[in-house]
């Protein structure tokens, strides 16, 4: 079973239906009892860095996720849910966030007028070093960007796959040990995207 994780902060139901088309079981829930029972645990989400860790916190779900990934849980964070792992967020005026991967997440800040923020649209992602999750998937395959920020580790050796948008080359898949997650979202990347969900289900972490 998948756990989805809900921390009010949307777009579970397109993981879900992805989940659903590929028959593989998953429920979105906010339990953490639920989630640390699962066999594998997805970190979605799209909206305000502030106010999805003020829910975060609230329902108890910052130390239920960091367990998660301590217990060595097969762990996919998605879009917000990507940036959400890291120290800090540049978003609402400076958002402390979980700080499982050491960085930060940063706001574009293009010099060209025509490089619209957020970026909104599909772009190249190149893998930094092989990873199962990459499965199957060409090198230079295009997914669906929808982002303001984008994720800046401290260390390039948690860097999969690197993505280049308004002047910045950025980390777009990030991975350590039995983590990884996509600042892309794999759910709304059609063949390509289902292909990397159906690599993560199969995932099995040293």
């Amino acid at each position: 079973m998948i756990a989805i994780v809900n921390y009010k902060a949307g777009n579970l139901t397109s993981v879900q239906l992805a989940f659903d088309h590929l028959k593989v079981p998953c429920e979105i829930t906010s339990d953490p009892a639920r989630i640390l029972a699962a066999d594998r645990v997805v970190f979605p989400g799209v909206g305000s860095a502030g106010a999805a860790m003020q829910s975060i916190r609230a329902l108890g779900l910052d130390e239920t996720l960091r367990t998660v990934v301590q217990k060595g849980m097969p762990f996919l964070g998605i879009c917000l849910g990507t940036q959400i792992i890291f120290d800090s967020l540049e978003e609402d005026g400076g958002v402390q966030g979980l700080g499982i991967i050491p960085g930060t997440v940063r706001r574009f800040m293009p010099d060209n007028p025509r490089d619209k923020v957020p970026q909104i649209g599909w772009n190249t992602v190149t893998w930094s070093r092989p990873h199962p999750l990459f499965e199957g998937i060409a090198k230079g395959s295009e997914f669906y960007f929808v982002h303001s920020y984008y994720p800046a580790p401290a260390s390039g050796a948690v860097i999969l796959g690197e993505t280049e948008y308004a002047g910045v080359r950025f980390a777009s898949v990030v991975g350590l040990n039995n983590l990884a997650a996509t600042q892309f979202h794999p759910e709304k990347s059609g063949r390509i995207g289902l292909r990397l969900l159906e690599n993560f289900c199969r995932w099995k972490p040293i």
